[in-house]
């Protein structure tokens, strides 16, 4: 390992508001809401508040798969939450989600908040009877993997992702410290997916749901931009995993909701409708005009 610059902590720690790199404007030490502001409501009893990180994604995807089996009380409003300029610590905002992190889904069908991903998962799973085992035991499975992820994706996500691709200088240590962990991860993935179709077993679930926005674009290339860095081609059954759920249309439609970046046809900032992606389609396929 190469020297770096030795530091020292201070006997007490203060915090430097310029420390961070590109998301120091939105971290701080303290919680609560920074401004007074009313979070919009639209025509669905679901109102989710978001961004298209992949924990954003991980609940329109899910509800886009309920909307696929026809089930039309999985309607719902995805609202942007534009994180770089503070719009989580809203007071509305964090009436929903005292955390200040995105997602957010307020039911206003049972007057419940959910917040964290994998709650808001679970919580859905069992309002529409989908995606989660009835059986003790698979629900079990399914359970064991879903909150893996919990636990597992911020190595990922803070841990590699914030060093590898966020920091405000590229230092060694935490690099290689975080990346042994990402690829024992993605190894613990591609070991079970050897024996089972989908991570709970041979049906798909919230498992696979939660899991996917996280390990399956980092290993289709489209997460931080690592996939060579971390060798993604050799783990072939994570492969054949992500690229199946990628293929999904429900997949196709839940990951552009919310998004803000990259190619313009893979963009839907809000949604609040289902014709909201035909629009956005009829919108790609249209003349160009010159005045």
């Amino acid at each position: 390992m190469s020297d770096n610059n030795h530091y020292e902590p201070p006997a007490v720690w203060r915090w430097d508001a310029e420390n961070g790199g590109e998301w120091a404007s939105i971290n701080r030490p303290i919680a609560g809401p920074t401004h007074e502001a009313r979070l919009p409501r639209g025509k669905h009893p679901l109102q989710i508040y978001s961004l298209g990180t992949p924990n954003g994604q991980k609940v329109t995807i899910m509800l886009e798969e309920l909307l696929a089996l026809g089930i039309s009380g999985a309607e719902y409003d995805a609202h942007l939450i534009k994180i770089t300029e503070g719009d989580q610590f809203s007071s509305g905002f964090v009436e929903v989600n005292p955390n200040s992190k995105i997602p957010a889904l307020f039911d206003s069908e049972t007057g419940t908040r959910v917040f964290e991903s994998g709650a808001i998962l679970l919580y859905l799973a069992e309002k529409f009877g989908h995606f989660l085992p009835k059986d003790l035991a698979a629900r079990t499975e399914v359970l064991n993997w879903l909150f893996w992820l919990q636990g597992s994706a911020p190595y990922l996500g803070g841990g590699f992702g914030h060093f590898y691709a966020y920091a405000p200088e590229k230092l060694e240590y935490p690099i290689d410290r975080f990346t042994m962990e990402a690829k024992r991860q993605l190894d613990v993935l591609d070991r079970q997916l050897a024996i089972h179709r989908y991570l709970g077993g041979d049906e798909y679930s919230i498992a696979d749901i939660a899991t996917w926005p996280w390990y399956g674009n980092l290993v289709l290339g489209t997460l931080y931009g690592a996939a060579e860095f971390l060798q993604v081609d050799s783990y072939k059954n994570l492969q054949r995993w992500a690229q199946e759920i990628f293929q999904r249309p429900a997949v196709q439609r839940g990951r552009k909701v919310n998004r803000t970046w990259g190619e313009p046809e893979e963009q839907l900032h809000e949604r609040h409708d289902a014709s909201d992606f035909e629009l956005k389609t009829q919108d790609k396929l249209a003349p160009e005009t010159s005045d």
